[in-house]
């Protein structure tokens, strides 16, 4: 759990910043409210339970205008500033310090940036982020400018060393902030290599350089970079841009996954499930391995949309959805083909435990129950047809499927039915 920390005399706002933190902030927190001085400095000085970010009001009654800010700073605590005035000289001020953001008193749309920032700070416990820089003192400068946001940072010399790390690293990185002038490999050319690699869409770049040149941005942004910062930079600077770059990827990822995913459900939709079938059953041709294509069907769905109306459907749907994800690993592919008609890939299982797996998660189903708004109660079941081995193609072990979908409908539903093709190894995976 995330420990917040607010700092404000206003009683009003604090309790509406508290509200609304807590409703929008996806993680468990803990707000810590503090009304003055003495209260601030007595929750930062706790070390049985430390702040992890701190939102403070340039102003405190009783002590020098940003009093808070400073004493939080000095025991490194990352900080958002609010303040009602700020004139060129108090900006100046802020931009020197290493603050994280500093946000104006405007009304309700200061409250929404706050918690805006203090989502991004959360969610950037899992964001990790490569720094490419040759000069040392560079490298640390940034890297303790960054270290602020609560970013998992990893380091590189050169462009070389960094693109080894992005290659042969199992950490998925969000963002690169390059250097351009460095040896081996500048910034320009790791741009160009990263950009073969991974799109704008799943790796932000951010260059960095004295800009002596004014064409050296524009190069930047034609090769793939995704923003540019003039050296030397503010902290709040880079903050507000890797931020900015941060969260246009997970637009990105949210516009891909409204693309993929069944609304209903949020499982792999018909579309999705195809072009990630095919990659995995390419892989299983090369190595000569095993794979399964299973599909799932709500028995006597007709009648429970008739029974109890098309909104309780909707929740047996939901359930089975719920069901399939509990029985199978996160590496399988599940996926709502349509109406109450679910696909499953597998690989990596011997026919063993297909067979184990399979009559375990049809036994899930029947221990399903429903009840209506008017207290009714009801579950399902479900037929299961299976197609083990590799055929053709993922259409041909679908159609198979299918195909044994129908053998259990018509042998009496709840249950699975299988045709399995010659083994190819008999290690167990599962």
């Amino acid at each position: 759990m995330r420990r917040v920390l607010i700092v404000d005399d206003d009683v009003v706002l604090v309790e509406l910043l508290e509200a609304k933190l807590k409703k929008n902030i996806d993680q468990d927190i803990d707000i810590i409210k503090a009304y003055n001085y003495k209260e601030a400095i007595k929750t930062i000085l706790n070390k049985n339970n430390p702040v992890d970010i701190a939102i403070v009001d340039l102003q405190i009654p009783e002590v020098k205008d940003g009093a808070v800010v400073d004493f939080a700073l000095r025991k490194e605590i990352p900080v958002i500033v609010l303040t009602s005035n700020l004139n060129k000289e108090l900006e100046t001020s802020l931009l020197q310090k290493p603050i994280n953001e500093y946000i104006l008193k405007t009304g309700a749309n200061s409250i929404d940036q706050v918690v805006e920032s203090v989502n991004r700070f959360i969610k950037n416990f899992d964001v990790n982020i490569l720094i490419v820089d040759d000069s040392k003192t560079q490298l640390l400068n940034a890297v303790k400018i960054i270290e602020k946001m609560n970013l998992n940072i990893t380091t590189a010399s050169d462009g070389v060393e960094a693109l080894d790390i992005i290659k042969n690293s199992d950490t998925k990185f969000s963002l690169v902030l390059t250097d351009y002038n460095m040896p081996n490999m500048d910034g320009m050319e790791l741009t160009v290599k990263i950009r073969e690699l991974f799109g704008k869409d799943q790796l932000a770049i951010i260059a960095l350089s004295i800009n002596d040149s004014p064409e050296i941005p524009t190069k930047f942004l034609k090769i793939g970079a995704n923003d540019f910062i003039n050296k030397p930079f503010s902290s709040i600077e880079v903050h507000t841009r890797i931020n900015s770059n941060l969260e246009t990827l997970e637009l990105f990822d949210k516009i891909k996954n409204m693309a993929n995913r069944d609304f209903l459900t949020n499982l792999y939709n018909r579309r999705f499930f195809f072009e990630s079938a095919k990659l995995v059953y390419e892989k299983s041709k090369r190595k000569n391995t095993t794979i399964v294509v299973a599909i799932f069907d709500i028995d006597y769905f007709k009648k429970i949309n008739d029974t109890y109306g098309h909104d309780v459907g909707d929740v047996a749907i939901i359930e089975c959805a719920k069901t399939l994800i509990n029985s199978f690993r996160k590496s399988d592919i599940i996926a709502r083909f349509g109406g109450e008609e679910f696909c499953v890939m597998l690989e990596d299982i011997t026919v063993e435990n297909t067979k184990k797996l399979f009559e375990k998660t049809r036994e899930n189903f029947n221990k399903i129950e429903i009840v209506t708004e008017n207290g009714e109660k009801f579950g399902f079941s479900v037929s299961v047809g299976v197609c083990y081995g590799i055929r053709d193609s993922v259409e041909e072990m679908i159609k198979v499927a299918d195909e044994q979908l129908y053998q259990s409908k018509n042998s009496g539903r709840d249950r699975v039915s299988y045709d399995i093709s010659e083994l190819r190894r008999e290690d167990e995976k599962f």
